[in-house]
């Protein structure tokens, strides 16, 4: 059929009165014109095909993961092996004569099968990420970084193949040639590799997750990709931040994932009370500290307590001084102890403690140490400002104060006087 159609062709140019050889040469070349345009045309018939029939085959069946292959130019890249293929077994046939014509197209066809073939390496990649991103263990174990590498050496080798194709030289004297020049790759390919080399260090310590809650400079934020040489950090403001992925393993950041998953977030703050105000109890304050209910029994236990203490030690109860006496500040640390206790917001398997802290110029330091039952920011604020307003608002109650620096007004008021 070939042969036929090249007679016709040359018969209609000698018709024109051209030359015998003019005439084989543009029968010949109209030829491999025709054999392009065919190739393409059943490119894209092979393509409507593909995405017709197989593609609707592969949605009707009942596993999902088939699906991961549509979308990523897949069946595109199948297609066009079919005019690849096409070009090179038939050029020669087409035409016998233009050798130098033939020549480069087989050198093109042979740099489009591998360019083809390397996208559809790349195509399968992405789509075996894609299967594996849909599974639970993607969130911890994230792959991006390994097929980044995979898609550079892909890419790296279809380079070189094409440049051997091009030179006309085997593969393993360009790699030869191409030690000479390994100083330059590595000052080229110097943050792919130093991020090679930590995202395997993330992914083999399980340092960082997808979703994780990290800290590092102006980094604050949960993570959204971690990739070859970047992680991507959205930060509470929506402001992206990107993180060299050595950089993670090369210097101190925060991950907040043992907080997340401890089930507890802690709350550790202090008020100063102001030591002119902590004094011995009086019997007519114990009388008024055990009407709060939280605390009403620990004051008689307590009470009971020091006077055996006292009693058995033959000391003198005149003088607040001698023996053992329940302080203000002391009642005040229990009842905090027992308000945290009773509060179903706080996570109470966890470390819960109220204690005194060393004094300061100011005052005594009161820290409240617990954890939040719940992790997330606005929930976890809004517990630790409940819990704080409850003990500014009750303190007073205690006969303490909480220290606070004297401002202008404070200071003009009391000069008035």
């Amino acid at each position: 059929m070939i042969t036929k159609y090249l007679e016709i062709l040359e018969k209609l140019f000698l018709g024109m009165r051209l030359s015998d050889e003019m005439s084989k040469d543009l029968a010949q070349g109209c030829g491999i014109i025709t054999l392009i345009v065919v190739s393409f045309l059943l490119f894209f018939l092979v393509k409507w095909i593909l995405k017709k029939f197989v593609g609707g085959l592969i949605r009707r069946t009942k596993t999902r993961y088939d699906d991961f292959f549509l979308g990523r130019k897949l069946e595109k890249r199948l297609a066009f092996l079919v005019p690849i293929y096409m070009i090179k077994g038939l050029v020669y046939d087409v035409a016998p004569d233009l050798v130098s014509l033939d020549s480069f197209i087989i050198v093109c066809t042979r740099i489009a099968e591998v360019t083809t073939f390397t996208g559809i390496l790349i195509s399968i990649l992405d789509s075996f990420a894609d299967i594996y991103n849909s599974f639970d263990v993607a969130k911890n174990k994230p792959m991006k970084g390994f097929l980044q590498v995979a898609k550079i050496i892909a890419i790296m080798v279809c380079i070189l193949i094409v440049i051997g194709v091009i030179t006309n030289k085997d593969l393993g004297n360009i790699f030869i040639g191409l030690g000479t020049l390994s100083a330059v790759l590595m000052l080229v390919f110097k943050d792919p590799i130093l991020g090679f080399v930590g995202g395997i260090t993330l992914s083999a310590n399980d340092m960082v997750r997808i979703g994780d809650w990290i800290m590092k400079g102006d980094a604050d934020g949960n993570v959204i990709d971690v990739g070859l040489t970047t992680v991507k950090v959205k930060n509470w403001d929506n402001t992206i931040s990107t993180i060299p992925t050595y950089s993670l393993i090369s210097d101190p950041f925060i991950n907040w994932r043992g907080m997340t998953e401890s089930g507890g977030r802690r709350i550790s703050r202090s008020i100063i009370i102001d030591l002119d105000t902590i004094k011995f109890c009086t019997p007519e304050m114990l009388e008024k500290y055990k009407k709060f209910q939280l605390i009403a029994d620990y004051i008689d236990k307590k009470e009971a307590e020091i006077a055996e203490f006292n009693k058995k030690n033959n000391v003198d109860t005149t003088n607040l001084v001698n023996g053992r006496r329940q302080t203000n500040i002391g009642i005040f640390r229990a009842y905090l102890t027992e308000y945290l206790k009773r509060n179903p917001n706080l996570n109470h398997n966890l470390t819960l403690l109220v204690r005194q802290k060393d004094p300061t110029e100011f005052g005594v330091p009161m820290q409240v140490y617990c954890f939040s039952a719940k992790t997330d920011w606005i929930s976890y604020e809004a517990i630790q400002n409940d819990i704080f307003d409850h003990i500014y608002a009750v303190i007073n109650q205690f006969d303490l104060k909480v220290y606070q620096r004297p401002s202008s007004y404070s200071i003009n008021m009391m000069s008035d006087k």
